[in-house]
């Protein structure tokens, strides 16, 4: 397995491995309508354009025999979502096709995520999970999260990088 950086013209791989794995893990909590209207603006082309070109925003794939399997999306400085943490790096999103869970993938992609919270030398990690996901949820406790507070139905996580 290859993890490598996503560049402006991986945009539309990004954007069928982003509508894939967010369908495979929420069409089962959501309606049919509300699905289709968040996939196509949560993964248009032009939201994708402008977070592919923000500085402070980096998106990595996982390639295996050159076939993107999931993706890791962080932020920092004013590009962080729903908290503004100074210092600090949020992993936004590590989506994993189904048919790969169980099989590290998740964890090589958090892994790279502290490997660029210690190139930023940031003082903190944290990142949100939808309360209702609760395999998320037993990941993030797994590589030692810990609960910091509820907004908007997520739970904000956080950790020190080592």
């Amino acid at each position: 397995m290859e993890i490598r950086k996503v560049n402006i013209q991986d945009i539309e791989k990004l954007k069928e491995i982003g509508k894939l794995t967010f369908a495979e893990t929420f069409s089962s909590e959501n309606s049919e309508e509300n699905m289709t209207e968040y996939l196509e603006n949560g993964f248009s082309t032009e939201k994708l354009k402008t977070e592919l070109t923000d500085e402070n925003t980096v998106f990595y794939f996982a390639e295996l025999s050159g076939n993107v399997i999931g993706y890791l999306k962080i932020n920092v400085r004013e590009s962080q979502t729903e908290i503004k943490v100074k210092n600090a790096l949020e992993i936004e999103q590590i989506y994993v096709l189904k048919e790969f869970h169980g099989k590290k993938v998740g964890q090589i992609l958090y892994d790279k995520a502290l490997e660029l919270a210690k190139e930023k030398n940031v003082e903190n990690v944290w990142l949100g999970v939808w309360e209702e996901n609760p395999r998320a949820i037993r990941f993030y406790k797994k590589m030692d999260l810990w609960h910091l507070t509820n907004t908007f139905s997520n739970l904000e996580m956080t950790n020190r990088p080592t």
